[in-house]
């Protein structure tokens, strides 16, 4: 089976390497990539990628933004956060944008490659901490919205691990 990838970023040379990266591997395909937040909403849900890798600051917006327009019209596509910024606003808002992981930049290649992979198949790169603390701080500010006590993490079956350091 051929997992489909997305790459969203602003620097072309990333958008270049992560598809030569990707590529490499049999089992994964690049079918678009864009520079802006814009035309990545447009095109993501029409091509329906498996997995949408998202850089999280752009000129014109957030791959953050992107990860929760995109799942509002179709949630099977795995939006993958991509950053060189550990920035807990940042990851917050992630979480709450439905995206299956938040990765920093310097991750080594195989590990990307192997991240893609396993948000492919349904599996959350969050860790559960992660997902925890953002629920924690939305009961401390809606105290009275019982709808944010019955949020949990969800897994692909395994145990989430994520590759924040």
């Amino acid at each position: 089976m051929t997992i489909t990838v997305y790459l969203l970023d602003d620097h072309e040379i990333v958008r270049r390497g992560l598809r030569e990266l990707l590529e490499l591997e049999d089992d994964l395909q690049v079918v678009g990539e864009s520079g802006s937040a814009e035309e990545a909403i447009r095109r993501i849900p029409a091509l329906r990628p498996d997995v949408a890798v998202l850089d999280a600051r752009l000129p014109d917006g957030s791959g953050i933004e992107v990860c929760r327009a995109v799942r509002s019209v179709d949630e099977r596509i795995a939006g993958l956060i991509l950053t060189s910024f550990d920035d807990e606003r940042a990851l917050t808002a992630a979480v709450l944008a439905g995206a299956a992981g938040y990765l920093l930049k310097d991750i080594r290649g195989a590990d990307f490659v192997d991240a893609v992979r396993r948000v492919a198949s349904g599996e959350r790169l969050l860790a559960d901490r992660d997902v925890a603390a953002v629920q924690d701080k939305l009961i401390a500010t809606e105290p009275g919205d019982p709808r944010l006590r019955s949020l949990t993490p969800r897994s692909g079956g395994s145990s989430c691990t994520s590759p924040r350091a």
